[in-house]
C-alpha cells in the first residue's frame, strides 16, 4: 500500500497556492507545483520546499486544457507516484467593471480558466484515487471564493459566477465519490492579502474595504492554506461536500 502522500496544487507559484505547498511539504507530502507563466517564482518556491522534503517537482501546464492536464498528472505519476490530494487553486479575475461592461471573450476566459481547470483536474484525480478504479482514496480541495455568495456586484460578477459553479461542482462530486474513498470540499476565501487584487486593477482594495470586515483586517494566504491542509488531512476524515468560509466574518 502507498505510504507516501502526494499533493498536486494548481496555480501554486504564488499566493494561496504557494502557502499551501509549503504547509503540505512541512507535513511530509511530496509536492507538485503547477504553474503557467512564472517560472522564476515556481523554481524559487521549489527551492524553499526542498528544505522540508526531497520530493518536489514543478510542472508547467495550462490546466484549462485537457491534454496539458493529462500530461501534468502523468508526469506526477512518473516522478512522484499516485496523487493523494488535489488542490484546485488556479484562478483569474479581470479588471473591475459593471456586469454590462463585461465582454463575451472575458467572461468565457474567466469561466474556462476557473471552472474548466477544476473539472479537468478533478476528473484525472478521481480516476487515480477512486476505489472504483483500484485507487486508495484521496481528497480534493477546491478554492472557491466568498464572491460565490456575494456576487461581487460592480466588480467581478463573472469571477463570482465561476466560483458559484465551483461550489456546485464541489457538492455534486463529493456526493458521487463519497463511497469510493474520496472526500471533496472547498474553501471560500474573502479579502486575502495576495496580488490578485492588483490583477483586478486595485492593489489597495483590502485597505478600502477592511472597515466592512467584522475582524477589521484582511486575511493572509497562510490562513487559507491552513484550512486547505485541514480539509485534505485525516483530521477532517468525516467531512465531505462542505465549505469553510475564510472571510473574517463577512
Amino acid at each position: 500500500m502507498q505510504t507516501e502522500k502526494i499533493v498536486i496544487i494548481t496555480g501554486a507559484s504564488r499566493g494561496i497556492g504557494a502557502a499551501s505547498a509549503q504547509i503540505f511539504a512541512k507535513n511530509g507530502y511530496g509536492v507538485c507545483i503547477n504553474f503557467l507563466n512564472n517560472d522564476r517564482a515556481a523554481q524559487q518556491l521549489k527551492n524553499e520546499i526542498l528544505q522540508y522534503t526531497p520530493r518536489c517537482i514543478t510542472v508547467k501546464a495550462d490546466v484549462s486544457k485537457s491534454e496539458e492536464v493529462k500530461g501534468l498528472f502523468e508526469e506526477v505519476d512518473h516522478k512522484l507516484g499516485p496523487v493523494s490530494v488535489l488542490v484546485n487553486n488556479v484562478g483569474i479575475l479581470k479588471t473591475q467593471c459593471r456586469f454590462d461592461e463585461i465582454e463575451e471573450q472575458r467572461f468565457t476566459q474567466v469561466l474556462n480558466t476557473n471552472v474548466m481547470s477544476c473539472f479537468l483536474c478533478a476528473k484525472q484525480a478521481v480516476k487515480r484515487m477512486s476505489t472504483k478504479y483500484g485507487g486508495l482514496g484521496g481528497a480534493i480541495v477546491n478554492v472557491s471564493s466568498g464572491a460565490a455568495k456575494s456576487g461581487s456586484p460592480n466588480e467581478y460578477v463573472d469571477y463570482a459566477a465561476s466560483k458559484g459553479a465551483i461550489d456546485s461542482l464541489t457538492r455534486g462530486l463529493a456526493l458521487e465519490v463519497a463511497a469510493e474513498g474520496i472526500r471533496v470540499n472547498a474553501v471560500r476565501p474573502g479579502l486575502i492579502n495576495t496580488d490578485i487584487h492588483t490583477l483586478g486593477g486595485e492593489p489597495n482594495r483590502i485597505d478600502r474595504l477592511k472597515s466592512k470586515i467584522p475582524m477589521l483586517r484582511g486575511g493572509e494566504a497562510t490562513e487559507v492554506a491552513e484550512a486547505i491542509y485541514w480539509l485534505a488531512s485525516q483530521n477532517s476524515s468525516f467531512v465531505t461536500g462542505s465549505f469553510i468560509d475564510i472571510t473574517g466574518g463577512l
